[in-house]
């Protein structure tokens, strides 16, 4: 069976930690693929406005263009409507009925997870993996007890990789980098040079060229 990551956020801009992370879980989760998908805007944020999904599209598609695996797609940029993430899940099932999917959420997801429209519907309609951040304290006292009982705590698991089983949420601080969009964009209204560190190359000429976040 064919074993797919969907990966869902801004990616405001895609940086390093977003490859690594894609890197880490192809390998830890035995994918074939591994699947980043931009949001035209995240519903449950509705007082933050993004960079144009165009933009943030075209930067990840640049960051991704050698990894033979890692792909974008246009899933929710091709929506007639913003659509919620389950409904984003219930597509994805439908187009791939043979394939195992596991749909990829970062720490500060998870903690404002009941705050999505059918969130218990997110977390049960495929394999979830949530990726902590380092030193992050991950609570699970804001998800029901149903939803616990799925929980898989993969954090003393080392490199032991996951080739099957139930469908579950998986938690793992597999990728030991912390990057922050959030500062990426404010060392670049800062003029502080060393945001390119922390981008691919090609991410870091796009966004010089267009004069992104300044």
């Amino acid at each position: 069976m064919k074993r797919i990551a969907f990966y869902g956020g801004s990616f405001d801009p895609p940086h390093n930690g977003h490859l690594t992370i894609a890197r880490k879980l192809s390998d830890l989760f035995v994918l074939d693929e591994f699947t980043f998908i931009p949001a035209f805007h995240a519903p449950h944020k509705k007082d933050k406005k993004p960079t144009s999904a165009f933009h943030r599209f075209a930067m990840l598609s640049l960051a991704t263009e050698i990894e033979g695996k890692i792909k974008v797609s246009t899933v929710e940029l091709d929506a007639p409507e913003k659509p919620f993430t389950y409904q984003t899940q219930a597509k994805l099932k439908n187009d791939s009925p043979e394939a195992e999917i596991f749909f990829v959420i970062g720490a500060d997801s998870w903690a404002e997870i009941d705050t999505w429209r059918e969130w218990e519907k997110v977390l049960t309609q495929t394999n979830v993996i949530v990726v902590t951040r380092p030193e992050y304290e991950i609570d699970f006292s804001h998800v029901t007890k149903e939803i616990k009982a799925r929980l898989i705590d993969l954090r003393k698991n080392g490199e032991q990789k996951i080739k099957n089983g139930e469908q579950k949420i998986y938690i793992t601080d597999a990728v030991n980098l912390d990057v922050s969009a959030t500062e990426i964009r404010r060392k670049i209204r800062a003029q502080e040079n060393d945001w390119r560190e922390l981008v691919p190359n090609e991410v870091a000429k796009y966004i010089e060229k267009y004069e992104l976040y300044i």
